[in-house]
């Protein structure tokens, strides 16, 4: 499986994140590439990598480039043909990987982008399982949701616990960092890669544990500025991706609506996020221009399979 998985784990501060749930990674990944992208900590978490797990690839950046840049480094260097994308408060059960592998391998050339994994979330002393997702438009927002826990396709797979055609990935240009410092980034890329024609699929059997309250973001950020790049991003997708006139349409027309809403219910966050979203604007057209896919098959893909805004979301339609 060496040359099959690799698996690309970004890590700001996480050292004891590292040691709770590496140990598994190991284990339930055995033989493969696994790289661990270290985002300039200062906790110590290349001196312990480098003590406790020599076999681990350390790619250290000299600062911090956020979750996009770290994991798109990450592809960078790896060698699989294949990217298991886990958090540092992700730790794999075992068996999980063959059944998401088998996605990719039941057709010598298939379409699937992605598998999506099942997130055994663990949340204030209760498990409930997570990864599978849908979509809708809501008063001209592009509104995520979870879908009901089976097998079938997921409207994106996630950059904590998702395996990733990396050869597609790579195609697609990876992680948008316009979305930095965090959120929405996969969702973006899995929207973008099903617009060209590829499927993105949830595996329920392929299981891991998620420590969510554990993670980086929960336990270094306040709430109100979790809001805001929630809010600021979820602008950022909608004029990046959407480009059915209608819709647009629809969104600036139900502007006035969600100002006077955020304004009434002195939601400050939202004011915050639109501004911040909007200064985002020249770097987002920039970051557009360079992650556009540099191969023939996916051009040619692109061009003979695309699928338009109403054709991707209608697919969600119910869930």
């Amino acid at each position: 499986m060496a040359q099959k998985v690799s698996v690309i784990i970004p890590n700001f501060n996480g050292k004891e994140l590292l040691a709770n749930n590496l140990p598994n990674v190991v284990k339930n990944c055995a033989g493969c590439e696994i790289i661990v992208v270290d985002d300039a900590s200062n906790d110590e978490s290349v001196q312990f990598l480098k003590r406790r797990f020599k076999n681990i690839k350390i790619v250290e950046n000299k600062k911090n480039l956020g979750f996009a840049k770290a994991v798109n480094i990450g592809a960078q260097y790896a060698k699989g043909d294949y990217l298991l994308l886990l958090n540092t408060d992700v730790s794999p059960r075992a068996g999980f990987l063959q059944k998401a592998l088998s996605h990719f391998e039941k057709k010598k050339t298939n379409n699937i982008f992605a598998v999506g994994l099942c997130d055994v979330s663990h949340e204030n002393g209760i498990t409930v399982q997570r990864g599978r997702g849908a979509a809708k438009l809501i008063k001209g927002f592009l509104v995520h949701s979870a879908a009901p826990i089976r097998a079938g396709e997921t409207f994106w797979v996630s950059g904590g616990s998702g395996l990733f055609n990396r050869c597609k990935f790579l195609e697609l240009g990876g992680f948008d960092p316009a979305f930095a410092p965090f959120y929405w980034e996969d969702i973006d890329l899995s929207y973008r890669a099903q617009k060209s024609g590829l499927i993105c699929i949830f595996e329920p059997q392929s299981q891991v544990d998620h420590y969510h309250m554990q993670g980086s973001i929960r336990k270094s950020k306040s709430d109100f500025y979790i809001k805001t790049v929630s809010y600021k991003n979820q602008f950022l997708f909608f004029w990046k991706n959407i480009d059915d006139y209608f819709l647009t349409l629809l969104h600036f027309l139900w502007q006035p609506y969600h100002f006077a809403k955020a304004l009434l219910n002195l939601d400050l966050p939202f004011f915050v996020g639109f501004l911040w979203a909007t200064v985002k604007i020249p770097s987002l057209i920039i970051n557009s221009s360079l992650i556009t896919p540099a191969r023939g098959e996916a051009r040619q893909r692109r061009h003979h399979s695309s699928l338009s805004d109403r054709e991707v979301l209608k697919k969600y339609e119910g869930q």
